[in-house]
């Protein structure tokens, strides 16, 4: 059973002069979640911003935030990005020692824990890791800097993926994608068996309301 697709605004592409303006775009729009890219400039090359800065977003709405590590080391910043007002935490698979224990760590805070995995690393860490979480992320672009190209092999990895989750009695758990996701390609995306839509360029790019209309329209097509 596939969810229901839900639309993440990235706000990596949004106004950061003006974060509220962007963040109350996303509300009148009726966004489902806020996603929020964590960069250390050490794990990706680029930095963004800590909790200081999505604890002044919570601050702001009512929307679930979601925190997306990407960062060498998640396990010593999980609490800050909980006590932020983080509702989703996600962290590479590449960058953990002990993914089950992170991910208990966050569940621990009553937070939903998520997993990623870079275009090339293999699925089978999301098989071994899939029943310790709330959802995977499949990046499809590699990660730290938005405006991306989407990467097609995504397609049959998310294929794959929601085979195995259907096949194993996981099919609750979501699968959230990131990168280079925009009207054209959406119905792929969903078709494939992604329900977390996450996108930046193409949201706050020109109309917001346009281009998330866009979206809604050929996700339902």
């Amino acid at each position: 059973m596939i969810n229901k697709v839900k639309i993440a605004p990235s706000l990596l592409s949004a106004n950061f002069a003006n974060l509220e303006k962007s963040v109350r775009l996303c509300e009148e729009n009726s966004a489902d979640i806020l996603h929020l890219d964590i960069m250390d400039g050490h794990f990706v090359p680029n930095i963004t911003f800590g909790p200081l800065v999505v604890s002044a977003i919570g601050r702001l709405t009512e929307l679930p935030l979601d925190c997306h590590l990407m960062i060498t080391d998640p396990d010593k910043y999980i609490a800050d990005f909980v006590e932020a007002g983080a509702d989703m935490i996600s962290v590479h698979v590449e960058t953990g020692f002990h993914l089950h224990r992170t991910l208990s760590t966050i569940k621990n805070y009553s937070c939903k824990a998520g997993i990623v995995l870079n275009p090339a690393t293999p699925l089978e860490y999301a098989f071994e890791a899939a029943e310790f979480c709330d959802f995977i992320l499949l990046m499809s672009v590699n990660p730290g800097f938005g405006g991306q190209s989407f990467i097609t092999s995504f397609l049959r990895r998310c294929e794959k993926l929601r085979t195995f989750l259907d096949n194993n009695n996981l099919q609750h758990l979501e699968i959230q994608v990131d990168g280079g996701i925009t009207p054209s390609n959406v119905r792929q995306v969903v078709d494939a068996g992604a329900n977390i839509i996450v996108a930046g360029s193409a949201l706050f790019n020109g109309d917001f309301r346009s281009n998330i209309e866009a979206f809604r329209r050929n996700i339902q097509e």
